[in-house]
């Protein structure tokens, strides 16, 4: 770090600096507090799709007791045809959203298969729209964690780092702009002295 010259022009260029430091804190706090929210309602909303998808699960298992003796594979009933994610942005993070999704069922024969095929595909279905839209909710909170941790980093910056370093500059550059008019002043007696002692 450069020596910090002891007079009044970096006296104001501190004083400027921390102005403007204080200028980014509110915005930089404010930005942490969006973050913070939208990361709770994420985490609500993730939530609320586990506890959907194992509602699901349960009335499978519930509904389709007869499900393990199926020879068929059940993976193939539905497939995601399109999938559109557009990005949205949040307080300059760009989030993923899901515009629009369509998860379609395989055609199988009505006639060669179990009467519960039916309604297990559309379980199905709605068991692979859950899951595309928690994976997306994790990727969204992936970018809202990583957004949250820099806006931290970066109000930690400011506000523990950067301002109480200009005070401190500002408070030594005060000390020694004192100590030096003291001194000046101090100076100006002795030789004030001096010549009313030679004039004598």
């Amino acid at each position: 770090m450069a020596r910090l010259a002891l007079n009044k022009s970096t006296l104001n260029k501190e004083g400027r600096k921390v102005r403007a430091y204080q200028k980014f804190v509110p915005a930089l706090d404010l930005k942490r507090k969006q973050l913070l929210a939208a990361r709770a309602t994420a985490e609500q909303v993730l939530q609320q799709q586990q506890h959907a998808l194992l509602q699901v699960e349960q009335q499978v298992r519930a509904e389709l007791s007869m499900l393990p003796n199926f020879q068929g594979r059940v993976d193939q009933l539905v497939s995601i045809q399109s999938i559109e994610i557009e990005q949205v942005n949040l307080v300059g993070i760009r989030l993923p959203e899901l515009k629009s999704l369509e998860v379609v069922l395989e055609p199988y024969s009505c006639l060669g298969t179990d009467h519960w095929l039916d309604h297990l595909a559309k379980l199905l279905q709605s068991q692979v729209t859950l899951q595309v839209q928690q994976q997306l909710i994790h990727k969204r909170l992936e970018c809202l964690n990583q957004g949250l941790q820099k806006t931290t980093q970066r109000l930690n910056l400011f506000d523990k780092v950067l301002i109480p370093q200009a005070r401190q500059n500002i408070r030594k550059i005060q000390i020694a702009l004192a100590d030096a008019e003291r001194a000046g002043v101090v100076r100006a007696k002795i030789a004030k002295r001096k010549r009313i002692g030679v004039s004598l």
